[in-house]
């Protein structure tokens, strides 16, 4: 590895200013990245496509649980390009297995759900560390960096989230609005069976393409990471630095030290010798003081206040005099200093935390012991506090839904009215279901409640059948009086039969 060659510029950076360098090169390699990433990732996500078929949720866990094993190839290919060698995607691609071979099996099991995987990958790629090794060089670069490589997969996977919903989003609106008119989207997200199975794929393959726009992305900003922590630890600027001055002095080395031996030869034996004496003397004596004084700072020298436990005629001793020379006995002087522990004072904590649980434990024990007595005196003060039930509405958009209003059997009614006023039928058909939800399900209809707002509550009934019926017929509506559009008659039989089914036929409303 040779520092000069970087196409980068090595200096310390901070956290963020690293990770945005990462964005820079897989900005500057984007074509490679991503078709190296698509060529050896979506055939494996179509292989898993169609070996799970009937299971698509178990189809993209298995692709995204496979990642760490495709990132390695965006972490060769910047490696690469960080000194020159910028690959090909051919030869990116078919190197790709020989990357597969080391710590595979760690990298998808305990390490996969590591928050810090992109940072610590170019441990084991790049350096080929294992073991204690390992630990120990993770112990060192995670030191500082640890939280910013964990924010790196937070954002990741929020980005990963924001860019597939988008992905979905752009899909919706290009549908034609004559087809969407037609559908039932809440049928769509229910529906289950082989029908409802190329929707789920369908968001499967949105992630997969959003993968290989962001992977590689991510790749690189843990890998600018790691190099900005290398570069700190190491001190890659000071060397680069030094280097370039070992090369300007290069041409003239010769020369000085030409000039420096004519110097020398010039000089008198006697001059040499007393020049060698004193200033040795002097820059003893002033590297003794110098030593002393580094000595008196810290860090080889740290005053610190200690707070310890103490009798009131204790006196302060000496550190190297013995506990059992003043007037306490040792085993009481012994248990005093424990006192002062950092181990007293967590298990201090401990017992704090656990009186403090007691405490509450005891209270919830004596409020469920109690919890009669506790109803009976609440309700006996709130009782005077209570308001009335609020009245049921009698309309809903602009329709009337007391008893009295509608008749016994609502489906022949409605039959009956289909040929000569199909808007007076529907009308009879929303106005009985709505009743029917206030006085039969006992749902909290308010007068200000929009058509929307009336499925979500039948929604909540968790009742199948009722909120299939609800949304035809509210669709039905809407058509009606927003679009003027009439159901077709197949529709309107459809309506009458569907409420006989669900309310009985002849039942009084």
């Amino acid at each position: 590895m040779r520092l000069s060659d970087a196409s980068v510029v090595i200096r310390p950076r901070t956290t963020w200013e690293a990770m945005d360098l990462g964005v820079l090169m897989a900005r500057e390699h984007r074509l490679l990245l991503m078709s190296s990433w698509a060529l050896v990732s979506l055939p494996v996500f179509a292989l898993l496509t169609a070996l799970l078929w009937q299971h698509p949720s178990a189809a993209i866990f298995l692709f995204w649980w496979l990642k760490p094993a495709f990132d390695r190839l965006p972490l060769y290919i910047l490696s690469k390009a960080l000194f020159g060698e910028t690959p090909s995607v051919k030869q990116a691609v078919s190197h790709w297995p020989q990357l597969l071979k080391n710590q595979l099996f760690a990298s998808l099991t305990w390490r996969r759900l590591s928050l810090s995987r992109s940072f610590v990958l170019p441990v084991s790629q790049l350096e080929n560390l294992k073991g204690q090794a390992r630990q120990h060089r993770l112990s060192v670069l995670l030191q500082r960096n640890a939280a910013a490589a964990r924010w790196l997969t937070v954002l990741g996977v929020l980005v990963e989230i924001g860019l597939w919903f988008g992905c979905m989003a752009l899909f919706y609106l290009f549908i034609p609005e004559q087809v969407e008119l037609d559908w039932d989207w809440q049928q769509l997200a229910l529906v289950a069976g082989s029908e409802g199975l190329w929707l789920e794929h369908l968001s499967n393959a949105f992630y997969a393409l959003v993968l290989v726009f962001w992977e590689p992305i991510y790749v690189a900003c843990g890998f600018s990471l790691y190099l900005n922590r290398r570069t700190v630890l190491e001190a890659w600027d000071l060397e680069l630095v030094f280097r370039g001055l070992r090369q300007r002095l290069s041409n003239v080395a010769t020369l000085l030290l030409l000039a420096v031996g004519l110097m020398l030869v010039n000089a008198s034996p006697s001059a040499l010798a007393d020049e060698a004496i004193s200033p040795r003397q002097l820059s003893t004596q002033a590297a003794s003081q110098s030593i002393k004084a580094q000595l008196e700072q810290p860090p080889f020298k740290n005053s610190e206040t200690v707070t310890r436990y103490r009798f009131g005629d204790e006196k302060p001793h000496a550190k190297n005099t013995p506990h059992g020379d003043g007037k306490l006995p040792a085993w009481l002087q012994a248990l005093l200093d424990n006192l002062n522990s950092n181990t007293f004072k967590h298990v201090a904590q401990g017992l704090e935390i656990l009186l403090w649980s007691l405490l509450i434990a005891g209270i919830a024990l004596l409020a469920w012991n109690y919890r009669n007595w506790l109803s009976t005196f609440v309700s006996r003060r709130s009782g005077r506090k209570q308001k009335a039930a609020s009245p049921l509405p009698t309309q809903l958009f602009e329709l009337e839904l007391g008893l009295e209003t509608l008749p016994e059997d609502i489906a022949s009614a409605a039959e009956k009215l289909w040929p000569t006023q199909p808007r007076e039928a529907l009308g009879l058909l929303y106005r009985g279901l709505l009743s029917r939800l206030l006085h039969d399900f006992n749902l909290p209809l308010k007068s200000a409640d929009t058509e929307g707002e009336v499925l979500e509550r039948v929604h909540h009934l968790q009742q199948p059948q009722l909120l299939a019926f609800s949304d035809e017929l509210t669709r039905h509506w809407q058509n009606l009086a927003y679009g003027h559009r009439m159901p077709t008659p197949v529709a309107q039989q459809k309506l009458c039969s569907d409420w006989r089914a669900l309310f009985h036929s002849g039942a009084a409303t």
